[in-house]
């Protein structure tokens, strides 16, 4: 009687153990977020952009657990800018040795940069005014000029740039969560 418990135990254990170890295994594309595409309208107006910067609307789909695939919408900002001039205007980025600083992606994109529009400070949304000519969060004050660059406000850093990518004719933006207060750049995750 002793040796059938243990047998059904130990089935019953394995069935049990065969799933719970296989959900601990990460898949091979969760490296990073999804790509979400931006529309054609967005992109021509990304590149007739000058001074003032363009908001990005865009879904982002993820897929959480066993649960099926789901849709946020999201927006982002981004500028025209050339990369000389963005590596010049944020050393804060460049500052750690490589092409791509501490990012880990380009930067600059198509000669474009998506910025996330979470504050680095505190984790609020901000937007760009155009009486001001900066971007400006509400919550704490915190200010930046057009190409992301902290000017004012408690926020420890400048605005954080997205990944963009060219796909097929298509541009594509993907979704990160940088730590909030914190000089660094630190991921938190590649979704919302």
């Amino acid at each position: 009687m002793a040796n059938a418990t243990l047998t059904i135990g130990g089935i019953v254990g394995l069935v049990l153990a065969v799933p719970i170890v296989g959900s601990l295994i990460p898949s091979s594309n969760s490296s990073g977020g999804t790509w979400s595409p931006l529309s054609a309208e967005e992109v021509d107006a990304l590149q007739k952009a000058t001074s003032k910067p363009v908001k990005l609307q865009f879904t982002m789909k993820y897929k959480d657990a066993y649960l099926p695939e789901q849709g946020a919408d999201e927006y982002a900002w981004g500028i025209k800018i050339d990369l000389d001039k963005f590596k010049a205007a944020r050393p804060d980025i460049f500052d750690v040795p490589g092409p791509n600083g501490d990012l880990g992606y380009p930067p600059v994109t198509m000669g474009f940069v998506v910025f996330s529009p979470i504050c680095p400070h505190l984790g609020c949304y901000y937007n760009w005014s155009d009486d001001q000519n900066r971007f400006m969060c509400p919550c704490h004050g915190s200010q930046y000029t057009f190409d992301g660059t902290h000017i004012a406000g408690p926020a420890p850093r400048g605005l954080d740039p997205l990944p963009l990518r060219s796909t097929k004719g298509a541009a594509e933006v993907t979704w990160i969560v940088y730590q909030s207060n914190t000089p660094q750049r630190i991921v938190v995750s590649y979704q919302a």
